[in-house]
């Protein structure tokens, strides 16, 4: 049964991820500009405000957050610190851009995508971020990147370019940090909800929230719709597995852009909701840098 963990009203949450030796689970509001750290035992939320957009965070090995802001990523080396830039300010002269999505691999590496205003033009695109701050362009040619995941082995990559209503998945060569063999795992039909941010669990099954789609869907390892669990806001954003025994479910939404009619229909937009799973999730790698 789904439950309302947060009622955060934030503009929109996304980047949930489960910090065990803390027993907290992070999340950011990239507009509203804020990072979240959540007790779920208690519902206590303790908020750090940044000075722009933050689309995605990590833990790092040695404490602290990597987070993708809008022009490039940062460090934070403690909760409630200032970001320092970390690498290169790559979207600084891009301002139809910012970062998005992002997810850390078994090697400490975190993969990070931008996404561009004008949905029109292809121009994002997937970067690797390394523990030393050098950063790489892995796939071009995007318009919002997003549903970045793992497979428990490290050998698949997916990946979802959200306008196209398509998760593509990819091969790794982890030693070199590249991408092949790109093919589509699922197309969405247009008009039922775009696939967003993602998670994997312990059987190899994508999670996949649906942005306009009230639902988060989980999907074998073949591409085959296994399971829905409806949701009770219009854009559910990301989904995270945590708790003691990664068997929870905690789901980000957004509260942004709607009418006052759909409002009262989903009083709670923009909250982090929360379900128990039977397959538990991924424990996630955490920054190397």
């Amino acid at each position: 049964m789904v439950q309302l963990l947060l009622d955060a009203g934030a503009l929109l949450g996304e980047s949930p991820v489960w910090h065990a030796a803390e027993a907290r689970l992070y999340w950011v509001d990239i507009e509203g500009r804020k990072i979240h750290r959540t007790d779920p035992a208690t519902g206590a939320d303790e908020v750090m405000e940044l000075t722009e957009q933050v689309g995605c965070i990590a833990p790092r090995v040695g404490g602290g957050l990597v987070a993708a802001l809008e022009n490039g990523c940062a460090l934070i080396d403690q909760w409630g610190g200032a970001p320092r830039a970390f690498g290169p300010a790559v979207l600084a002269d891009k301002p139809e851009q910012r970062f998005n999505d992002g997810r850390v691999d078994a090697r400490g590496r975190l993969w990070v995508g931008s996404l561009t205003r004008d949905k029109a033009n292809p121009a994002a695109t997937l970067y690797r971020l390394d523990p030393d701050g050098s950063l790489t362009e892995i796939l071009h040619g995007l318009t919002t990147s997003n549903g970045a995941a793992f497979s428990p082995d490290g050998a698949t990559f997916y990946h979802a370019d959200t306008p196209s209503h398509a998760i593509r998945a990819y091969d790794v060569d982890m030693t070199a940090g590249t991408l092949a063999g790109g093919r589509v795992f699922h197309q969405f039909a247009f008009g039922h909800g775009r696939p967003d941010g993602a998670a994997v669990d312990a059987e190899g099954c994508y999670w996949s929230a649906l942005w306009d789609g009230w639902r988060v869907v989980r999907f074998s390892p073949a591409g085959e719709l296994i399971q829905t669990v409806e949701l009770p806001v219009q854009h559910p954003t990301m989904i995270a597995f945590g708790g003691p025994d990664l068997k929870t479910a905690f789901v980000t939404s957004a509260g942004k852009n709607l009418t006052d009619e759909e409002r009262k229909a989903q009083p709670h937009a923009g909250g982090v909701f929360t379900f128990r799973v039977d397959v538990p999730g991924l424990v996630q790698p955490m920054f190397g840098g």
